[in-house]
């Protein structure tokens, strides 16, 4: 689920009320035979939704809010009560989010639940829709594109460096195939960001030497243990507090501002140490990973990246970047440029732009109906998550962490088998609290 991005100045919900006329005027997509692009038996471009929650259900909103001529075709969630939720919602012709109704078409014979609901739904569409937890993205993202499908998937792309690696080969595979993949990092499509790079890269702060990014406010959503499920349904229910399904929240989350450091630099650390813990959110409901995390990242040049992320009630709120530079100093949140105290750039249209979250799915299916390979999203998505892991074994073990040696570790924190009754990796004790990493003692090499 992509959580409430705060730097974003139009909301989701606001942007789509504005655009929903074009759910009523669909233009036609034309038929391209090149291999890897779309090419249905009529102009309609199919889509399937993987992964029904929250996040899924604004993603095929957003994907049916585009100007071309899509439908809804296949769904598919480990639930059956979220598949049903997701599709009342986006067949709500009052829905507040836009009505998207006449654009949906999903018989009861098109609607999968469990471990293997995916392959079916993918089986059925033209484009793909990514957004179980994380911890699935590397096998669903894998199916896919050997599917030969195009992909919007969510951030973050996996939560273990096994997964990246799986993520990795796979998008060179979607390029080979010319298939178009799009990864939520919506920074990347948002006005604000973009004319900023454009700066950045024509030179007006000079070289990057120093970063900082933050990801601080109280925390998300909490599900509590039900009578009668199994642990590997509490888990999945309670996803985001284990760290195979979600990788913690320095990589659910502040992803999107290690992310930015990433791509203004056109770099990735090369190394990270830090520190990290719980004191606020120490109760059994909040699984195994951390309330805090404080990380430097270093890159080959000699710059450093400090990174804060924090779930703390009642603490200073902050999500923004800060990159600065020799000749001047980016403030992405405030869209400006500044040295010394003067202003060398400012954007300050924002309240007129269009909502980065709805410009990914408007550009994604803008070019597959027009035959087009332009995004290939995979690798930096995968390199950039990677280093919001490399953050996460640097915070809990407290040792620095070199890139090279844990992206080829093969670490894997995935289970060996996906069922009802299989055991997750990570398992509670007698009083229903899970093993926390310990700095210090947790240990990911000799």
């Amino acid at each position: 689920m992509k959580s409430n991005d705060e730097t974003t100045k139009t909301t989701r919900r606001d942007f789509v009320k504005q655009s929903t006329l074009l759910a009523g005027s669909l233009l036609a997509a034309p038929l391209v035979s090149n291999a890897g692009y779309f090419n249905s038996v009529d102009d309609t471009i199919k889509i399937a939704l993987v992964g029904c929650g929250g996040r899924g259900t604004g993603a095929a909103v957003q994907a049916l809010l585009t100007k071309q001529n899509v439908k809804l075709v296949a769904m598919a969630d480990a639930f059956r009560d979220r598949l049903n939720d997701s599709y009342k919602a986006l067949t709500d012709e009052n829905s507040e989010d836009g009505n998207v109704s006449a654009r949906v078409n999903v018989p009861e014979d098109h609607k999968f639940v469990g471990f293997d609901a995916y392959s079916k739904a993918i089986a059925l569409a033209d484009v793909v829709i990514l957004t179980t937890p994380p911890g699935f993205r590397p096998i669903h993202f894998a199916e896919a594109i050997r599917q030969g499908k195009h992909v919007f998937m969510e951030k973050p792309v996996a939560t273990d460096p096994a997964g990246i690696k799986s993520v990795l080969e796979t998008a060179q595979l979607a390029k080979q195939k010319k298939l178009n993949v799009v990864v939520g990092l919506q920074r990347h499509y948002q006005n604000t960001y973009r004319e900023l790079y454009k700066r950045v890269k024509d030179g007006m702060i000079g070289d990057i030497t120093s970063g900082q990014v933050w990801w601080n406010n109280d925390g998300v959503w909490v599900k509590n243990r039900e009578a009668g499920q199994t642990e590997m349904e509490y888990q999945m229910r309670n996803w985001y507090y284990f760290n195979w399904l979600c990788g913690d929240h320095i990589n659910e989350q502040h992803i999107h501002n290690i992310d930015v450091m990433n791509w203004f630099k056109g770099a990735y650390p090369v190394r990270a140490q830090g520190m990290g813990g719980r004191q606020t959110r120490t109760g059994k409901e909040y699984g195994e990973i951390f309330d805090h995390h404080f990380v430097e990242f270093h890159y080959a040049d000699g710059s450093i990246l400090n990174s804060q992320c924090r779930h703390q009630k009642g603490t200073y709120a902050i999500v923004d970047e800060m990159l600065v530079g020799t000749k001047g100093v980016v403030k992405c949140n405030a869209a400006e440029i500044t040295h010394k105290g003067k202003v060398l750039y400012a954007y300050g249209k924002q309240d007129k732009d269009p909502n980065p979250y709805q410009t990914e799915h408007d550009e994604l299916f803008a070019a597959i109906a027009k035959g087009e390979f332009k995004f290939e999203d995979a690798e930096r998505g995968a390199k950039s998550t990677m280093t919001s892991i490399l953050g996460r074994m640097a915070t809990y073990s407290g040792q620095v962490v070199e890139w090279d040696k844990a992206i080829n570790s093969g670490i894997s924190i995935m289970p060996t088998r996906f069922a009802w009754d299989a055991a997750p990796p990570t398992l509670p004790d007698a009083n229903g609290f899970y093993p926390i990493p310990t700095p210090g003692v947790t240990k990911y090499f000799s």
